[in-house]
């Protein structure tokens, strides 16, 4: 078996979940590029880029909603480099709707992305994990602190990420094996520069000057932290919902 350690990432073509690859290639993992094949983006870009940081990386097709593609995602990792020892969950959708207009499959199509799905991929990366093994979940500031008007589905599926990284926190902790959720702030992401389900790139200038830290953030911030999660480093923290927003939620607004 390697003594390298084997990453996988969901939603790893784009925004935290590359800088994520990247971060953890520099940090000498072997990284699993998860990508949906109806993404727009490109994860040969961010395979070069894991290369660039001198890492190894592996481009897989998964789609969170199928319990089948995620759990061959683990095992074609675990195939390939004979072990898995960290999962990121970070793949998920934003859709606006007010609450009131709403229907049944918008609620259902945004749980079984951005729970279920998180759900999956920390299940398919612990059958794989011995002592040491760290699952790390993307959850958000909507939800995760806030609430967040016509975005009542989404906030309520990142919220239940902390509750299901803290369950598995004390259920794998006898193995010798973490679960954390991060919570980024206002980052300066694909998803959140959509100015149809989110803030806009204008928008995310004029939260800037709100946020104490006098900006939204970079991905590469958030994936910073989440290198940290998952690392020896952090071998007692466990079970932990940590924010990275710049001050955002610490401060009282004007």
């Amino acid at each position: 078996m390697s003594e390298q350690p084997v990453a996988m990432i969901t939603g790893a073509a784009s925004g935290i979940g590359a800088a994520t690859a990247v971060c953890l290639a520099a940090r000498g993992l072997r990284v699993g590029i998860g990508t949906f094949p109806g993404d727009p983006y490109d994860p040969e870009i961010t395979l070069r880029e894991v290369h660039d940081a001198g890492g190894e990386g592996r481009i897989v097709e998964v789609d969170v909603r199928s319990t089948d593609s995620v759990d061959a995602f683990a095992d074609t990792l675990r195939s390939s480099w004979q072990r898995l020892d960290i999962t990121v969950a970070n793949a998920g959708i934003l859709r606006q709707a007010s609450f009131d207009s709403m229907t049944d499959d918008q609620w259902h199509d945004m749980m079984d992305v951005d729970l279920h799905g998180v759900m999956r991929t920390a299940r398919a990366g612990l059958r794989h994990m011995t002592e040491g093994g760290s699952v790390t979940a993307v959850s958000s500031i909507a939800g995760g602190v806030y609430g967040w008007q016509d975005h009542a589905h989404y906030a309520t599926a990142k919220a239940g990420v902390i509750g299901l990284v803290r369950s598995l926190a004390v259920e794998y902790g006898p193995r010798g094996i973490r679960a954390n959720a991060i919570i980024p702030g206002l980052i300066r992401t694909p998803q959140s520069s959509d100015a149809v389900n989110s803030l806009g790139p204008d928008g995310l200038d004029r939260a800037g000057e709100y946020i104490p830290w006098g900006r939204v953030g970079h991905p590469r911030e958030v994936a910073e932290v989440i290198a940290f999660l998952s690392s020896p480093q952090a071998s007692y923290l466990s079970g932990q919902a940590i924010v990275v927003d710049g001050a955002l939620t610490s401060a009282m607004r004007d």
